[in-house]
């Protein structure tokens, strides 16, 4: 199994193509992901690349981490685990959804 890879400090017009051939010198690449906002679309400055061994991704972390792309210094490090972060409550606490400060008198 591969080893995921976060890249930080991405320029905002990195794509996710673009992450893939910055990585595929370093090894095969399995999957190369920049991530965006759901609402805009656009990108938010990182992304996820899973290098297909772990002797890869160390090359990978030991080319690229500090490189200067597109004249910003990219960190690139092993991914964490995703932290649970609890699910998600929708409506404000139980409101329904409204916002709002009341009356007032």
């Amino acid at each position: 199994m591969g080893k995921k890879l976060y890249v930080g400090n991405l320029a905002f017009s990195v794509t996710s193509s673009d992450l893939e051939q910055m990585f595929a010198s370093h090894g095969t690449v399995e999957s190369a992901q920049v991530i965006v906002d759901r609402d805009s679309g656009r990108s938010k400055g990182f992304g996820f690349v899973e290098m297909g061994s772990d002797g890869e991704a160390q090359a990978a972390i030991a080319a690229l981490n500090g490189h200067q792309h597109e004249g910003r210094a990219l960190t690139v490090n092993e991914a964490r685990p995703k932290e649970d972060r609890g699910g998600r409550s929708g409506g404000g606490g139980g409101r329904g959804g409204y916002i709002g400060g009341g009356r007032r008198r």
